[in-house]
């Protein structure tokens, strides 16, 4: 009988056969369990804004709703891409098994409780709920350091500051003050983690694409540019955090819109535009300088801040979220980096959401429809990835090459 196990041990743990396959992998439990929650949580809350069903009460349903998309949706997606990318950068396995279902059931847990907040009490479920983003932020931590990839603490950074937003969201709620700091520091979290990893894939990804075509009009590589881009940048989203309506905010988000217009030309994203699974990253990037235009009309009392959020939120995380879950979903099962009809679709009704529902707050009159529109867009556009990628996710193994077989 041929002994297998010394095989076995020489794989990396995303492609053990044996076990569950939806927690072989970071990226499948949370990329599946994100675009679900998505869904179901937008249609909780239209539930109550349509028809009064109570969401949360106890919390406050407006509350619930902006927590659940910053602190809920959104870091699920960002559980699953560092899971799988960090790895990659550090040349260390990937958790999988039985640690992957510990973390999965610690963010299942924030997503019950912060729903039974009422009976269970809101300081209890604040507390479940807090768990989530330092264990990630130990486990990406850990990963970094023994690896030795210290450019990548910026992204450990992007954690923290998200642990901190979360806990300041709970206190605000809990001591009945406006979490408006708390979703503006997470958001500006998201939008400098976007403004770092996405400077990193980005001109990779499309060097890489052009050079297969025998081109040589390649993206500007990573340079002084680029981070004094991020500096200011980051700068700018402290200023927002802190100061939304000032002089100061006003005039530098208008030196950092103009600086990250210039650094996404730099990448050459038009020339990518038959292949829309690169060119919709291109696309996503391109709401980072006009949330930070945005900002700069808020500072000037021109634009009222939920439309900020919502152009952040929808157009530059949760476009730019649903661009990679496509991409390394096909890319890690072992599918062709090809975008189908129903994936392009869902780009497009993104696309188009974060560009409709900041209208909400500009047309008051239409907010209602603007807002049923918006959740109809935003339900298709994650309902269409469950459709097409759930399969792969919970089942899809990558195909195994054995070297010498």
């Amino acid at each position: 009988m041929k002994n297998t196990s010394g095989a076995a041990r020489d794989l990396p743990r995303g492609m053990l056969r044996t076990g569950p396959v939806l927690f072989s992998y970071g990226f499948r439990p949370f990329f599946l369990a994100s675009a679900l929650w998505a869904i179901l949580s937008i249609t909780l809350w239209v539930a109550n804004l349509g028809f009064g069903v109570p969401v949360a009460s106890d919390y406050g349903t407006l509350y619930w709703h902006a927590h659940e998309m910053l602190f809920g949706f959104a870091p699920a997606v960002l559980a699953g891409f560092l899971l799988t990318a960090i790895p990659n950068w550090t040349g260390r396995l990937p958790i999988a098994g039985r640690p992957l279902v510990v973390l999965f059931a610690i963010w299942c847990a924030g997503r019950i409780t912060m729903l039974l907040s009422g009976p269970i009490g809101i300081v209890p479920a604040a507390a479940v709920d807090s768990l989530f983003l330092p264990v990630m932020l130990f486990i990406c931590g850990r990963e970094v350091v023994a690896g030795k990839k210290w450019k990548d603490l910026k992204v450990i950074a992007g954690l923290f500051m998200l642990s901190l937003a979360n806990v300041f969201f709970h206190i605000g709620v809990i001591e009945d003050t406006s979490p408006g700091l708390a979703i503006r520091f997470g958001i500006g979290a998201y939008v400098l983690l976007v403004t770092i990893v996405g400077g990193r894939i980005l001109p990779s990804f499309t060097r890489n694409w052009i050079n297969q075509f025998g081109r040589t009009d390649f993206p500007v590589p990573y340079n002084s540019f680029d981070a004094a881009t991020i500096i200011i940048g980051a700068v700018v989203l402290l200023l927002w955090a802190c100061l939304p309506v000032s002089t100061a905010t006003c005039g530098t988000a208008a030196v950092a819109t103009a600086l990250n217009m210039a650094r996404l030309l730099r990448w050459r994203g038009w020339t990518t535009w038959p292949e829309p699974i690169l060119f919709v990253l291109h696309a996503s990037f391109l709401f980072v300088p006009v949330g930070f235009a945005a900002i700069s009309l808020q500072a000037s009392g021109w634009l009222p801040e939920v439309a900020v959020l919502h152009i952040f939120a929808i157009g530059t995380i949760s476009m730019m979220m649903l661009a990679v879950m496509t991409r390394a979903t096909r890319g890690h099962t072992g599918r062709k980096l090809k975008t189908s009809r129903m994936t392009n679709i869902s780009y497009i009704l993104l696309g188009c959401i974060a560009l409709v529902r900041p209208l909400a707050e500009l047309v008051p009159g239409l907010s209602m429809e603007i807002l049923a529109v918006a959740a109809i867009g935003w339900t298709a556009a994650f309902g269409l990835f469950v459709v097409e990628h759930a399969p792969l996710l919970w089942s899809g193994r990558k195909p195994l090459t054995i070297k010498g077989g």
